[in-house]
């Protein structure tokens, strides 16, 4: 969650909070959750604002 945070700018709670509500896709492997780069690229490039 931190790499995915450090990507993101942003908290690891926020991470699970974009997951939680679903715009993040994530697979839960035991306790902690995996997140592709490319979805971590994907979320980030719909969000782009001019």
């Amino acid at each position: 969650m931190q790499e995915v945070a450090d990507l993101m700018r942003v908290s690891t709670m926020t991470v699970y909070r974009i997951i939680k509500a679903g715009d993040l896709a994530a697979v839960r492997v035991g306790r902690s959750f995996r997140v592709r780069e490319s979805d971590v690229d994907a979320y980030l490039g719909a969000r782009y604002s001019q």
